[in-house]
């Protein structure tokens, strides 16, 4: 419910210019085309359809359509928003876009794109099977120092992505070699989670908001989370400082994303209007 009411106000607070003038009018658009660059289940999957559902929950939208395109950590996507330039299509994306782009990994850049608004940070999280025997993230670090091929560690996102980078990061403030991390890439958070619970990896990367579910279910055992203070809602899981991993905090914003300036000659829908 928390999480729902912060999407809103800031979502609501981007769209807030048309609203006001169409209070009278009904929903300020009739649709909205939601790109995802992943697969289901994972950060942008969930943040894209918990936003939906405010807005039509709201009044705000009368159809939302969501479209799955994975590939290239994004970029097939980013180019598909660009070649279409449709402005009542919104794009869901978060710190990789920056984080790839610079690196050069896709011609196109988030400077390509409008930003339309930022909705959510999630901090980064390691889990492990409720069984396992890895029961602290020390335990993890000395059994990665000492055999690094034989602990895989799970992420929902492609090497050099967030997933990625908080795992190489725990190694390296562990007092491990962050490039002997051994990381399995899935295509989103769902079949990065089943990989962990088929014992096909030793742990799992991801974001708090993918994992807490599992977590009160049982399924998992979370060993830290890269926050600077503990979370109010998981007063008992330590900081990865605390833990043992100095300096190991990350937050991963998502947010989205609208195309190029449309054409001259049609008018733009309240989502362009958001300054």
């Amino acid at each position: 419910m928390r999480r729902s009411l912060i999407v809103f106000v800031v979502f609501g607070a981007a769209l807030a210019p048309s609203v006001h003038g169409a209070e009278q009018a009904g929903p300020t658009l009739d649709h909205i085309h939601m790109l995802i660059p992943g697969g289901a289940g994972g950060g942008w999957d969930r943040t894209a359809r918990n936003v939906g559902k405010v807005l039509t929950d709201s009044s705000l939208v009368d159809n939302i359509r969501y479209e799955n395109m994975s590939g290239g950590g994004g970029g097939k996507a980013i180019a598909h928003l660009i070649e279409l330039n449709d402005a009542n299509m919104l794009m869901v994306n978060s710190t990789p876009i920056v984080v790839r782009a610079l690196r050069g990994v896709f011609p196109q850049s988030f400077r390509d794109l409008k930003p339309i608004a930022s909705v959510i940070g999630d901090y980064s999280t390691v889990v492990v099977r409720t069984q396992s025997k890895i029961d602290t993230l020390q335990t993890l670090g000395s059994l990665q120092q000492a055999n690094p091929r034989t602990v895989a560690i799970a992420g929902g996102s492609v090497p050099g992505g967030t997933d990625h980078i908080f795992a190489a990061l725990l190694v390296k403030s562990l007092g491990g070699t962050p490039q002997t991390t051994k990381y399995i890439p899935y295509d989103a958070g769902g079949k990065a989670m089943a990989g962990l619970l088929s014992g096909e990896v030793q742990a799992l990367s991801s974001g708090y908001g993918e994992v807490v579910d599992m977590v009160q279910q049982g399924w998992i055992r979370l060993l830290c989370i890269g926050a600077p203070a503990r979370l109010s809602e998981a007063p008992d899981t330590p900081t990865c400082e605390e833990a043992g991993a100095p300096g190991a905090t990350f937050v991963n914003w998502r947010g989205f994303f609208a195309p190029p300036a449309s054409p001259a000659s049609s008018s733009p829908p309240a989502l362009w209007r958001c300054g």
